[in-house]
């Protein structure tokens, strides 16, 4: 069984209760994105190989990157790889760490995503598309008999493209950036709803989800639109920073 732990859980920019999106598999040395709770990986990393695969390259997903100096400094990691889509790697390398911007870049390799990746632990990391403005991918991770999906900055839907590749997942990890009565602006910034979340979740068979990439503004979900989506799909957790989660 592995251990998830959600580094950061907002969405767009920190608020005072969350920092943006990271996850970790601490006992693999596995980060999902790089945004702004980065810098928490130091507290949990026991391995010295570090591997970070990133969603897209949009800013409060990349930005802990230039975080590594101190991560790096304080953990005795001998190797750092970051996985990405090659436009994703090319904004990383020409604007994240423009010398104007970031002259003096931590040490790590950048590395173009295969279709499919051998982890350690006898684990497998597959990735699909996601629609979003300025694209995005979602990541499937087995370590059979278990296994893990993130998704992020995409508009849920039952029938979205992606199910198939979530189908069965014992921990599915969602973005809810946006309230049940917002479906439109959700449409426009390509992001999801919350009852469309819960209706993807039972569709695919799941056996939990966790709400992340919360709205900053107002802080989550209410608990009655929640109540409302449970009677969708039960079982759901609305993640905080540093919860911890084992599938």
């Amino acid at each position: 069984m592995m251990r998830l732990v959600l580094l950061g859980t907002s969405g767009y920019h920190p608020s005072d209760e969350r920092q943006t999106a990271c996850l970790m598999l601490p006992e693999v040395g596995i980060l999902l994105d790089a945004g702004t709770a980065l810098f928490r990986a130091a507290d949990y990393l026991v391995t010295d190989r570090l591997d970070i695969f990133l969603t897209h390259a949009h800013l409060d997903h990349i930005v802990g990157l230039t975080y590594l100096l101190d991560v790096l400094a304080v953990c005795p990691v001998k190797r750092t790889t970051v996985y990405g889509t090659a436009d994703v790697l090319q904004a990383v390398e020409e604007h994240l760490f423009a010398p104007a911007v970031f002259p003096v870049p931590p040490r790590f390799d950048l590395k173009r995503l295969p279709a499919q990746l051998t982890l350690t632990a006898g684990g497998r990391l597959t990735h699909f598309h996601l629609a979003h403005p300025g694209g995005s991918i979602g990541f499937r991770l087995d370590f059979p008999p278990h296994s893990l999906a993130y998704v992020t900055d995409t508009t849920a839907a039952p029938n979205a493209a992606y199910r198939a590749a979530i189908e069965g997942v014992d921990l599915l990890v969602h973005e809810c950036h946006f309230a049940a009565d917002e479906p439109e602006l959700a449409q426009l910034t390509g992001h999801s709803c919350l009852t469309d979340v819960a209706r993807l979740a039972a569709q695919a068979d799941v056996g939990q989800l966790v709400l992340v990439h919360i709205n900053p503004r107002d802080g989550g979900p209410s608990e009655s639109d929640l109540a409302v989506a449970r009677t969708v799909f039960p079982h759901i957790v609305v993640g905080h920073d540093r919860d911890e989660f084992h599938f």
